[in-house]
């Protein structure tokens, strides 16, 4: 009997005293501290040694033994896994996992994590397919009463997204009518690199392919080309190990639109952009999106650019190409440009003279979000379960910024079902999924 499923029937019997506020479940240690299990122990991971440092890390798991024996040190009473799965059917007395494997991982491992009922960070992006987002998020739905989700997108905790989700729908620039963002990274790579030996005993490359397709092995997938946490650099512009950079600083700088729109997933998607290379992702391209209406805006049309794709600016004394990342909003009356940290708004028009605006009172501002990751540890813990970027937000955004990559690969519009996560024909349908290694499956 899983230790969760013990507890929950321990606690009926025994007047509920294991039971915190709102029925989440924490009775390893009198202390209330998580058991959590790291999968993937370095790179992008080093930045969250300190936060979980402080709950239990009761498992470590990596394909590199030289990293896990990093994360060792860290966390010396951890057990040491290299496959995931192992780790998962293992572990019953865990609470939640934190993910920071390569991308190709990520929604197979968040999904065996929901079917144990487990709570979950995971890095960005969710997942590098819409059919995985589907999967994850319809998972999650029926979990979310009692599961607190996290996906990495860590710059959502900056002020300037609630302030920009203030001005937005509070009617700064009026009617909001279309929607861009950008990420100007380019990383080109002219296709799967070649065979280059034998792995070193200390890499378990089969376990860090996962379920994507056999490739050979070559260091330099391996490589972190600016110290521990770029290694997505070297390996997520390959279709089988991630998306690019529509997955990549696409999570970060999509999320500064997504998180003003309230948005549902588009009804079509079209793309232009680099010469389609069936081993890598574009570097350049322009994908848009239609959202439809809700209840305080009308059907807008949402735009990603990357790689050297920009947006036309509203004025010429106004160079966007100074953003590396970031996002512009036109409305009615006006226009708002924004990155990571900082906005401008531009009001036009005879009648843009902001009287039809009245800023929010300070105490009715939306409050920050404080630590990231501990905004997760704390609604785990508390049961209040609520994240800014749960697996329903941020499945839908991926979800979104994939059918695009679908449609640079169609080459033509598709109209998309977002019920039935569907296109208009069985060629462009069959973009929204991938192959997988025999022996892997996202539902174990």
């Amino acid at each position: 009997m899983h230790r969760r499923h013990f507890i929950k029937k321990t606690a009926a019997t025994a007047g509920g005293m294991l039971i915190l506020p709102s029925g989440s479940l924490f009775a390893q240690s009198a202390n209330g501290k998580m058991n959590l299990a790291l999968i993937g122990s370095h790179g992008r991971a080093q930045a969250l040694w300190p936060t979980i440092k402080k709950e239990h890390v009761i498992a470590i798991c990596d394909v590199n033994e030289h990293n896990l024996a990093l994360a060792a040190k860290e966390f010396p009473k951890a057990k040491q896994y290299h496959d995931w799965r192992k780790l998962l059917d293992t572990e019953t007395t865990l609470d939640g996992v934190v993910i920071c494997t390569p991308d190709h991982n990520h929604a197979f491992i968040a999904n065996w994590a929901l079917n144990r009922d487990l709570h979950i960070y995971l890095e960005k992006p969710l997942a590098i397919t819409c059919a995985e987002a589907r999967t994850v998020r319809s998972n999650y739905l029926k979990r979310k009463h009692k599961l607190a989700t996290q996906v990495g997108m860590q710059l959502h905790a900056t002020p300037n997204f609630n302030r920009l989700r203030e001005l937005i729908q509070d009617g700064a620039i009026g009617q909001l009518r279309d929607v861009h963002a950008w990420g100007n990274r380019q990383l080109p790579k002219p296709g799967y690199l070649p065979a280059a030996g034998k792995p070193p005993k200390h890499i378990h490359w089969d376990l860090w392919l996962g379920p994507s397709p056999y490739h050979p092995y070559n260091p330099a997938y391996l490589a972190s080309p600016h110290g521990p946490g770029s290694g997505c650099l070297s390996w997520n512009m390959y279709w089988d190990f991630g998306a690019g950079q529509t997955g990549d600083m696409g999570s970060h700088t999509m999320d500064l639109a997504w998180n003003t729109l309230d948005a549902d997933l588009p009804t079509w998607a079209k793309a232009t952009g680099d010469d389609y290379n069936p081993d890598v992702t574009p570097v350049k391209m322009h994908a848009s999106f239609g959202i439809p209406a809700n209840h305080w805006r009308p059907a807008i049309r949402l735009n990603w650019h990357q790689g050297g794709s920009m947006p036309n600016s509203p004025d010429r004394s106004i160079d966007l190409r100074k953003i590396d990342h970031g996002a512009m909003f036109k409305g009615d009356k006006g226009i708002i440009i924004a990155d990571f940290r900082r906005r401008i708004l531009i009001p036009y028009g005879h009648n843009a003279d902001m009287s039809y605006y009245k800023p929010r009172a300070k105490k009715d501002t939306l409050p920050d979000i404080g630590h990231f990751q501990m905004q997760w540890i704390n609604a785990a813990k508390s049961g209040n379960l609520k994240t800014a970027c749960d697996f329903a937000y941020s499945s839908k955004m991926i979800e979104t910024m994939l059918l695009g990559l679908a449609a640079y690969r169609a080459g033509d519009t598709i109209q998309y079902n977002g019920t039935t996560g569907t296109c208009n024909t069985p060629n462009a349908t069959a973009l929204l999924t991938k192959k997988y290694r025999p022996g892997w499956t996202i539902n174990g």
